[in-house]
């Protein structure tokens, strides 16, 4: 139905990259949300206002232009801040780590809010109990408590991830060679926006789907034991 002119290929590489940041920036995304998560919940006042305005920030400011000022911004002021020092350096962001980094920090302030109900949705009485059978706070988290966190957590995460692979569209505009950039290159070659825009839709969607059904099998085996009221 699409003749593509020979540059299907290159929206197989753009696909390929576009799930490597995904997935990349995915982890980054649990890690600072569980780091995120044990701040909101932590008695120190100083750790909590910190979680609280990571969160605030981040989801505050539109992504793109978090990924320009990552990118775009903070080289510049490395070389400022350098050349008040009198050093004449020059700073270059990769656009591969400056891409995952951006999406991996801004989808950790949603994971934060994910962990943070998964935490508080553990019973207490259960993690009393492990602390009442002689459990250090450290084993009680491990054996207790975050067997239950992941369970309780996947719903949440999984629909940061549909969110976070879409937006992985935004790094195109650091000309990292994604899905969306790919397609912008064919485009301009063939003159053919809409065979090229629509198999890169078809492809993104294609990737919710799977990643749904992935989902669904994940909740399904963590979940297996578990009785239902």
């Amino acid at each position: 139905m699409f003749d593509l002119k020979g540059y299907g290929w290159m929206l197989w590489e753009g696909l390929a990259m576009t799930l490597t940041v995904g997935a990349c920036a995915l982890l980054l995304a649990v890690v600072m949300g569980l780091l995120g998560a044990w701040g909101k919940l932590a008695r120190n006042p100083a750790a909590r206002l910190a979680a609280s305005t990571y969160t605030t920030v981040i989801r505050g400011i539109p992504e793109l232009l978090l990924l320009l000022i990552v990118f775009y911004g903070t080289p510049t002021l490395l070389q400022k801040l350098a050349e008040t020092m009198g050093h004449d350096i020059r700073v270059d962001f990769n656009a591969f780590t400056a891409g995952v980094m951006t999406l991996g920090f801004i989808y950790g302030a949603f994971a934060t809010e994910v962990f943070r109900g998964a935490f508080l949705a553990v019973p207490r009485g259960q993690v009393e109990a492990a602390y009442a059978c002689g459990m250090s706070r450290a084993l009680a988290f491990r054996r207790v408590m975050l067997p239950q966190i992941w369970r309780f957590a996947l719903p949440g995460l999984g629909n940061v991830w549909m969110v976070l692979i879409k937006a992985t569209a935004l790094v195109s505009v650091i000309q990292l060679d994604d899905l969306m950039r790919k397609s912008f290159i064919a485009m301009g070659v063939t003159k053919l926006p809409f065979d090229f825009f629509f198999v890169a839709a078809m492809m993104y969607l294609g990737i919710t789907a799977v990643s749904m059904i992935g989902q669904q099998q994940i909740e399904r085996w963590a979940n297996r034991g578990v009785q239902r009221a």
